[in-house]
């Protein structure tokens, strides 16, 4: 174990983002490692097992499940799909870059009257807070868990070493928590878009070339709320960010011995500048363990002030239209989804619906399937159907195992983000067309003829509403 994990302070640091004033009492579920390696449920310990990570000098994630609360995590970051390796390279740019969606996530949660614990991780920020789950509030939340009837297969996807942690109603109430996320990532993006220089754009979503020549962005990433609950961890503060060297992207761009060590920590009374400073000195980062509480804060009354604005807005109504029909049954897939009229769509749709793996895995091939076939009339929800019937058939041969994550989850997440975003009218549909498709690398033109994605941009302008 490294001096600077075996420092007092660091250590009660640890604790306290657990959730408890000991391992013994530690709120968090479980623990695992986090960087480029997938969701392993024979990774997972309990927190008592912290000193196994810190002995091998491991990066560490705790669990979004807890025992006592339901937690909120956003997640903001830049990524850059032509130099995935920026942010780390060059920093200062980078989280530069971030600063005016950064100061309208602050001043958002301020209106509401939340203040998180604020985080700064190798690529971006992460705003934390939590409620208790005995509270009214939580109570109010968990009743508007949006697909009931897919709480079971989630559940049926839990490792038997957390059944006894995790329970139908967390998952429900984490999927109801989705919604106020999105409701707040549909607030930032829409304050936030004028005043940065990049895209801002809700996940990690494919973007055309900006002013640098290079596929960059500010992702808003809520992704974590396409999967089941026990999937999903959040970065430890005062822990290693190896995330460079274990995705191979250091390797490949021989960049393991120029970029820095650097840990992840709380915003403590400095800016982002001081912080990429601190963050790679240890003796900066003891001094900041003796003065910097990380405990995820308790902001019911805030959260209280985000759901009234949540029901009371647009988006709740969409969200609602959304989930006023279900998912065809799987048993009528033959006869429905797998009898999809295919020849009445874009080329490059076609072939993302006939070639999905891995293209449809990918967020920017689920929003042009979604813009597709809303233009085509379909019911949001049947799109997300028709995404699930692909995501669960394995002729396809995915890389990833659907044994963990569950398919129509993360088909519903997507749809209903994509189809929310234009129904809103925060998509303003500015890249549905064949330049930029062709720049983000989705399109697959025909061998004979030619493909348009003007017709289907004119027939989804006339279908603002639902």
């Amino acid at each position: 174990m490294t001096p600077f994990v075996s420092d007092p302070a660091v250590r009660q640091r640890l604790v306290e983002f657990l959730g408890g004033d000991s391992l013994d009492h530690a709120t968090a579920v479980f623990l695992t490692h986090t960087d480029g390696c997938p969701y392993d449920r024979r990774e997972l310990r309990p927190p008592a097992e912290l000193d196994w990570f810190l002995e091998r000098d491991m990066d560490i994630a705790r669990s979004v499940a807890d025992s006592e609360s339901h937690l909120f995590h956003l997640d903001v970051e830049y990524v850059n799909f032509d130099s995935p390796a920026e942010a780390f390279v060059d920093p200062w740019r980078c989280f530069e870059l971030q600063e005016p969606v950064v100061r309208v996530i602050e001043s958002l949660l301020l209106e509401w009257g939340i203040q998180p614990l604020h985080l700064i991780t190798g690529q971006g920020h992460h705003f934390v807070w939590r409620i208790r789950r005995s509270s009214d509030i939580a109570a109010r939340i968990t009743a508007l868990c949006p697909a009931p009837e897919l709480i079971g297969p989630c559940m049926e996807r839990v490792p038997p070493i957390l059944s006894g942690s995790i329970g139908a109603a967390d998952q429900a109430s984490f999927a109801a928590i989705a919604l106020l996320v999105e409701f707040v990532a549909h607030q930032i993006k829409e304050k936030a878009a004028s005043l940065s220089a990049l895209p801002v754009e809700i996940t990690a979503v494919h973007v055309g070339p900006c002013a640098t020549a290079q596929r960059e962005m500010i992702s808003i990433d809520i992704s974590e709320y396409g999967d089941p609950l026990h999937t999903r961890t959040i970065r430890m503060p005062f822990t290693n960010y190896r995330k460079p060297w274990m995705t191979g992207i250091a390797s490949r761009l021989r960049l393991e011995d120029e970029l820095p060590a650097i840990r992840s920590i709380p915003l403590h009374e400095m800016d982002y500048l001081q912080a990429i400073k601190v963050r790679q000195v240890e003796e900066d980062m003891l001094d900041l363990a003796q003065r910097a509480c990380v405990r995820i804060p308790l902001q019911e009354e805030g959260t209280h002030r985000l759901l009234e604005h949540y029901l009371a807005s647009r988006l709740r109504r969409f969200h609602e239209f959304y989930y006023s029909t279900q998912h065809d049954p799987k048993e009528r897939w033959h006869e429905t989804y797998d009898k999809t009229p295919l020849t009445v769509l874009p080329h490059c749709v076609r072939h993302l619906l006939e070639f999905p793996n891995d293209l449809l895995l990918k967020p920017a091939g689920m929003q042009l399937v979604t813009r597709c076939l809303l233009a085509q009339g379909w019911h949001p929800r049947h799109i997300a159907g028709l995404i699930r019937s692909k995501f669960e058939n394995p002729s396809y041969g995915w890389g990833i195992d659907w044994n963990d994550y569950e398919a129509g989850t993360r088909a519903d997440f997507y749809t209903r983000l994509f189809a929310c975003l234009h129904l809103t009218g925060l998509d303003r549909l500015v890249d549905l067309n064949c330049t930029s498709t062709r720049e983000k690398g989705f399109c697959f033109p025909p061998a004979q003829g030619s493909c348009d994605l003007e017709p289907t941009r004119q027939q989804l302008l006339t279908k603002l509403t639902p």
